[in-house]
C-alpha cells in the first residue's frame, strides 16, 4: 500500500511555494532599474530560494507583469 507524502499528493512544499510567490511579487512590483544585480543571488538571499526556485519567481513575476499590461 503506497502512502501519501508530507504536503500532499501534489509533491508541492507549499512554504517553498510561498517563498516563490513572494519573490515573484517583489519582482513584479519593485521598478527593474532598483533591482540588484545578478538577481538570481539577490532572490536566493532575500527569500530563501535555491536556484530552481528563483528562476520560478522570475518566470512568475513576467507572468504578472504580462497580466498587469
Amino acid at each position: 500500500m503506497s502512502t501519501v507524502p508530507v504536503g500532499g499528493s501534489t509533491g508541492l512544499d507549499h512554504e517553498s511555494s510561498e517563498a516563490v510567490t513572494l519573490a515573484a511579487r517583489w519582482l513584479a512590483t519593485t521598478p527593474p532599474d532598483q533591482h540588484p544585480r545578478p538577481i538570481v543571488p539577490e532572490l536566493r538571499r532575500r527569500f530563501g530560494l535555491n536556484p530552481v526556485e528563483a528562476c520560478q519567481a522570475l518566470r512568475e513575476a513576467n507572468l504578472i507583469k504580462a497580466r498587469a499590461t
